[in-house]
């Protein structure tokens, strides 16, 4: 046998063969898959041990006899197909004879052009009056192919083509999907390999949540996503495909381009991905459907009665077949056909020319038509395609089947005549060198128009035209603006409320989102799990343990929150899906997706930088931030530089309130912001778990919290020896207290400012400066916290939880003295009172920056300054902490 073990009883087996034969044509498959089924259980069950496999013979899982017929002129079809193929090749050639600085991919189109023109042709519906319209997610490598389908279309104008990835001047095309860029047109950024299918699954599920919830009708939209089997080896790609199967997506259809090869060559040489990829798919719950091998090998197959070659396509590896295909037919017939005698008998009276024109099942259109057709009609699970293509192919002997087909961005004259001959494509000799776009004749662009306007229209196209949101006013928040009297709460404490009232209310209420990676109660937010349930599209099929208790787990077909488990890429995944659903569904909702702020941009920011090119709105709240905030949970904990990392997202707002009023303000502006006036900003803001009293908000704030400064209070009457306290989160906390110390000691006053944002005072500063720059002789634009601070008397301290560049981004826009301090270095556990002192930002070391500065104007002596630095317990000394 196969796996080496002994057949004692032939004749038997032979018997079980045939049995199955017959029942399969009495029957049918299905009826066989049942009784082997149930034989397998009873063996199981007498205490057989049988190996699970999860994979299939390597033949395509749709038979021949049940291909169906393609729609449409076909003959039209492949001679489109064929100059798409050319224009795809030429934009990127023709781009880089002007300069081999722009790059750019022919390889990955080459092999997936088919897939994409039945996917145009025929099943990717277009948003419209009667249909929601379909999402796709492009492989990120093959859109010159796409661009070359839009100009053929009449979308791009020749102008544009030849501007390919030349964006700056404004006519030009990006090099990926990039919404941010081109945002009436790409729906999603997907070259940032493994989020594509992750991003894709959620948006799956997300769908499915909205019409459980009665937002949207979901009716038969689907999500496809298209990768590539190289790009399958990113943890992200495969991270989520277990929750496609457990919540039944059957709206999600996942196509890999099976060419065998990645960047730099195969992707499993010595083995084969397809079969890798189908175990994974099925052994976690999706339909697969294999499309290897075009028509031309069901002729040999169905001659093929002694069954070896189906063997030796079972047992050849992948580097071979990529080997094959850089080759000839000659090649193939001795190195392939030739291993044995049955099938080099098989193909002996076939030419080298007929075993070359071999197709493999990616670029067999029937093939991959029924296929696509197929998965669209699977019910109760997702689908996966693994179809099986040649990377370069129609490149010739400029890439095709190499392992330099990728980087390949360059053709010679000798190569662009091998493909115009081959493809029949209407191009001179003479104009051959300068590989022109070939534009299509009326009958040929008709028919283009005609197979998108029976699918609705214009695709790949992004839409924005959801309707703006009546906001809820500031007052609505009363309660936090008033402050918290005697009672000391966190912000975080705070934010659950601000929550609690968008809930209950009746415009918006219905469209908030909250998202939390297994932490509900960490954040105070069990009290959602009964008043709104979580969403699981099962429902409730057990008594929760905690089922007599007020805020029991309670798990609702149609709940609110989306819980992901310890899963903080699937939850940003969720989020995503939640904060583009304006556009994808023309339903704008406001996700809040609250989680570790350590586990935030640190872990995800390869997803937040997707979420700012796909235009995202929405909230992040970075819970128990802060270096020394998150006191006991030591160094993988504590957050120091989150906001260091948000502001490398150019369209992600940021803040690091300290009261309860702050957080209110900044939540009513960001919605007002970005659903009352539809700007394409996301926002993110921290949260603490220490408890302290909340002020009032002082009267007139509101700008200066949205701007990033305001006075929380001055000094009346500020003497010589005066400073400005300046900090964010419960930094400033320690700051006020170390003003209570400076006035009782050496009689300081202090001005306590509240920093609400340092990125956006520096963002402000910073397009202030640009502008001056430019602009020397018109009026000279002043920073906001220049202006804000014209007129404080004395040096300024500020003091942050974070990092110390997070306040350094305003030193040049600040013209008093300045001491900064910050949390530079690893976080550890212990108290936060030790943690403060080990990080230099207590109470006392803020006390001691101000009278050093104050001591360098001369406005403390140095016997004042010596009393101080002891009383303060200042050991010059200590070991930074940055380094230890």
């Amino acid at each position: 046998m196969k796996d080496g073990t002994p057949d004692i009883d032939p004749v038997e087996s032979q018997e079980w063969q045939e049995a199955i034969e017959d029942v399969i044509a009495r029957d049918g498959a299905n009826r066989a898959h049942f009784l082997l089924d149930k034989a397998v259980q009873q063996a199981r069950a007498a205490g057989a041990n049988l190996p699970f496999s999860a994979t299939t013979p390597y033949q395509n899982t749709i038979p021949s006899d049940e291909l169906l017929e393609l729609p449409g002129d076909q003959a039209m079809e492949w001679r489109i197909r064929t100059i798409n193929r050319w224009n795809a090749m030429a934009v990127v050639v023709r781009r880089n004879k002007e300069s081999s600085e722009y790059g750019g991919h022919i390889a990955s189109f080459a092999s997936s052009a088919v897939m994409y023109d039945i996917g145009l042709n025929h099943f990717w519906r277009a948003k419209s009056a009667t249909h929601g319209g379909d999402l796709v997610f492009f492989q990120g490598h093959i859109v010159p192919g796409i661009y070359a389908r839009s100009f053929m279309e009449g979308r791009f104008s020749e102008e544009q083509m030849e501007n390919f990835r030349s964006e700056v001047a404004g006519s030009g095309l990006s090099s990926y999907p990039h919404p941010w860029l081109m945002p009436d047109y790409w729906q999603f950024p997907t070259v940032s390999m493994g989020l594509g299918p992750l991003m894709a699954i959620y948006q799956a599920r997300f769908m499915k949540y909205m019409h459980n919830r009665g937002l949207i009708d979901m009716a038969d939209r689907k999500v496809w996503c298209f990768l590539g089997d190289g790009e399958m080896d990113e943890p992200e790609s495969l991270g989520a495909i277990a929750l496609a199967a457990r919540e039944k997506l059957d709206n999600l259809i996942f196509v890999v381009n099976c060419n065998l090869q990645r960047l730099d060559g195969p992707v499993r040489g010595n083995s084969k991905i397809v079969q890798e990829l189908e175990g994974h798919f099925r052994g976690a719950g999706w339909e697969v459907l294999k499309v290897l091998w075009g028509k031309g090998w069901d002729e040999l197959l169905e001659v093929d009665v002694t069954g070896r070659l189906r063997q030796l396509m079972d047992e050849t590896v992948d580097g071979d077949y990529q080997t094959f295909k850089s080759k000839d037919g000659a090649y193939i017939r001795k190195h392939f056909f030739g291993k044995y005698p049955e099938t080099a008998a098989l193909v002996e009276d076939w030419t080298d020319d007929q075993i070359w024109a071999l197709r493999r099942g990616g670029h067999d259109p029937q093939k991959v038509y029924t296929a696509f057709k197929r998965a669209t009609e699977v019910k109760g699970q997702p689908t996966c395609l693994l179809v099986k293509t040649i990377k370069g192919y129609g490149m010739g002997k400029a890439g095709e089947g190499m392992n330099t087909s990728h980087q390949q961005k360059k053709m010679v004259e000798e190569q662009l005549r091998a493909m115009r001959d081959r493809f029949d494509i209407p191009v001179s000799d003479e104009d051959l060198p300068n590989a022109p776009l070939v534009k299509l004749n009326n009958a040929q662009k008709a028919y283009l128009v005609d197979r998108r306007n029976e699918l609705g229209g214009e695709f790949p196209k992004r839409y924005t035209g959801a309707p703006a949101l009546e906001i809820p006013p500031l007052e609505s928040f009363k309660a936090q603006l008033q402050g918290s009297g005697e009672r000391e709460i966190s912000t975080t404490m705070a934010f659950v409320r601000i929550l609690t009232t968008l809930l209950r209310d009746k415009k918006i209420g219905k469209q908030i989102v909250p998202i939390v990676p297994d932490e509900s109660r960490t954040f105070g937010m069990e009290g959602l799990f009964r008043s709104i349930g979580i969403y699981n599209p099962l429902g409730q099929n057990y008594t929760p343990e905690d089922a007599e208790q007020m805020m029991f787990y309670k798990e609702t077909t149609d709940g609110q929150v989306l819980q992901e488990g310890i899963n903080e890429a699937g939850a940003m995944a969720d989020w995503i899906a939640a904060a583009t659903s304006y556009s994808n569904h023309g339903v704008p909702m406001i996700p809040f997706y609250i989680y570790y702020s350590m586990f935030g941009f640190q872990r995800i920011g390869d997803l937040a930088w997707a979420a700012g090119d796909s235009r995202a709105r929405g909230f992040m709240l970075g819970g128990t931030a802060g270096r020394t905030t998150l006191n006991g949970e030591g160094l993988q904990h504590e957050d120091g530089h989150s906001h260091i990392l948000a502001s490398t997202i150019p369209n992600c707002i940021t803040y690091d309130p300290t009261f309860q009023h702050e957080v209110a303000v900044i939540i009513q502006h960001g919605m007002q912001k970005m659903y009352g006036e539809n700007q394409d900003v996301y926002y993110y803001l921290t949260l603490m778990n220490e408890n302290y009293i909340h002020p009032e908000m002082p009267m007139g704030s509101e700008e200066g919290i949205i701007k990033g400064l305001y006075a929380l209070s001055r000094e009346k009457k500020p003497g010589k020896k005066h400073v400005n306290l300046m900090g964010s989160g419960t930094i400033l906390v320690q700051a006020m207290k170390a003003a209570e110390m400076l006035k009782a000691d050496f009689g300081v006053t202090s001005d306590i400012w509240s920093a609400t944002s340092f990125n956006e005072l520096a963002r402000d500063g910073q397009d202030c400066a640009r502008h001056n720059r430019l602009n020397p002789l018109a009026e000279q634009k002043v920073p906001y916290i220049t202006k804000t601070l014209a007129g404080a008397k004395g040096p300024v301290v500020i003091a942050t939880d974070y990092m110390k560049n997070y306040g350094e981004q305003v030193r040049g826009f600040i013209e008093q003295p300045l001491s900064i301090l910050g949390t530079d270095g690893y976080g550890r556990s212990d108290s936060r009172v030790n943690l403060r002192r080990f990080f230099e930002v207590d109470p006392n070391h803020i006390a001691a920056a101000a009278m050093v500065e104050l001591y360098k104007l001369k406005a403390v002596t140095k016997a004042d300054l010596e009393k101080a630095l002891k009383k303060y317990d200042i050991d010059g000394g200590k070991p930074n902490p940055r380094l230890v």
